[in-house]
């Protein structure tokens, strides 16, 4: 009798923020970030990058905005959490904040495919997702050698397809080991899609 088992499994932590975080308060800083952030708009406007991030611009939202630091600490005990459930063996380090940026997404902007290399665990939470606004897409880090496979069926179990997306709330947090590939799909929503993504290294 032939028996089936998973195998280099990729794990994808989903749980919600925490009641420390005013999920208003963490929008409307977002908002008062983006509008005096010149560094930062200029460099979306150079970069084709549509809508906002402060990623280029400003590493100091902690220190910036109490609400941050909120979030930095909510955000600190998922990661230990996750990498718990990773089985990493951290030799007496901790995985330590490394970067944390605003996103505003608006109607008709997307990101492209990428990694966040040099980090351990990438992440992001949720702060605003209007109806209509994308989820994000998750793909097989295993997809490049998949040469002459043929395609998965669409009624497939969701361990076996080259593709996930998922559709978090507003308050969710979504963790993932930095080597997955992931985007995020045009935003088809008349209102922003906002969202904070951070980077978590092996300290």
């Amino acid at each position: 009798m032939a028996t089936l088992k998973s195998l280099f499994v990729t794990r994808l932590y989903h749980a919600a923020l925490g009641d420390t975080v005013d999920q208003s308060e963490l929008e409307a800083s977002c908002y008062a970030i983006a509008e005096d952030d010149e560094a930062g708009q200029a460099w979306c406007e150079e970069n084709g990058y549509p809508g906002y991030t402060s990623y280029a611009s400003l590493t100091d939202l902690g220190w910036r905005f109490p609400i941050f630091a909120d979030v930095i600490r909510a955000l600190d005990a998922h990661v230990a959490a996750f990498a718990e459930e990773l089985a990493l063996d951290l030799d007496g380090r901790e995985l330590k904040l490394e970067d944390i940026w605003i996103n505003i997404l608006p109607e008709g902007g997307s990101h492209s495919g990428h990694i966040h290399p040099h980090s351990v665990i990438s992440g992001t939470t949720y702060v605003a997702m209007p109806d209509g606004a994308s989820a994000i897409k998750f793909e097989d880090p295993r997809l490049p050698m998949m040469m002459a496979a043929p395609a998965r069926r669409k009624d497939a179990d969701e361990t076996l397809r080259p593709f996930v997306y998922a559709a978090p709330a507003v308050g969710d947090v979504l963790l993932w080991e930095s080597f997955l590939r992931h985007e995020v799909p045009m935003n088809q929503s008349e209102d922003d899609r906002i969202s904070v993504s951070f980077n978590y290294s092996w300290g």
